[in-house]
């Protein structure tokens, strides 16, 4: 479909097919555009906010302010609630998995099973992989941006006490001697999002069942 450059004929497509599962209207209202998304699973396209107006002429796409189509793409992940899930790794029970291209953090279980929790990773040159241990937990705690996030965002203040609106949320895991952490968010929203420095993202609720399943010392694979 990304080849089409008629709007009637991208329509057309889509109608004929029964993959247009939203409204114009709706979509008119939106701001940030992205090309559209195919749920194979559930066969529907998803016209993503701004392509609307691509598709009734607009002369470019994505908008010159707008991230590339690429970046949006990649970006676009549903958080999904923990559940049990089939899984199979030669990790022990009890292992921490992070498959950061599905946004996705497992906590093995006996008998090919895993606990899936949706998570949010590291934004483009950020991200990592290796394996790691916990080497602390804390609750609700206190937040001291490192000196290259104040040399980019120095709006930021150097240090915020724990407490609902701090970034780290109601609990952070450590992992090893690094900087990152696994950590609940203030921002439940950015949860399936590629928008962190490198940590990972739990909504609070998550973090909390992930903290009380887990102790000191606990691997974590990041892949």
């Amino acid at each position: 479909m990304a080849v089409l450059k008629s709007g009637t004929r991208v329509f057309a497509v889509l109608f004929a097919v029964g993959l247009f599962p939203v409204s114009i209207g709706a979509l008119a209202q939106t701001r940030e555009p992205s090309p559209p998304v195919l749920d194979k699973k559930n066969r529907k396209v998803w016209l993503q906010p701004g392509y609307i107006d691509f598709l009734m002429g607009s002369e470019s796409y994505p908008p010159r302010h707008s991230r590339s189509a690429s970046a949006s793409a990649s970006s676009i992940h549903t958080a999904i609630a923990r559940q049990m899930v089939a899984y199979a790794t030669h990790e022990k029970p009890g292992t921490i998995i992070i498959e950061t291209q599905d946004r996705a953090l497992y906590l093995v279980q006996p008998n090919g099973r895993a606990l899936r929790y949706s998570i949010g990773v590291g934004r483009e040159g950020y991200g990592w992989r290796g394996t790691e241990r916990i080497s602390s937990k804390r609750e609700w705690p206190e937040w001291r941006p490192p000196a290259d996030m104040l040399a980019r965002r120095p709006d930021l203040p150097a240090h915020m006490a724990g407490g609902p609106d701090n970034p780290l949320g109601a609990r952070a895991l450590y992992l090893g001697n690094t900087l990152y952490r696994i950590h609940g968010s203030n921002e439940p929203g950015s949860v399936g999002q590629s928008s962190s420095s490198g940590c990972f993202r739990m909504t609070n609720d998550d973090v909390v069942d992930l903290s009380r399943r887990v102790k000191v010392g606990t691997k974590v694979v990041v892949l």
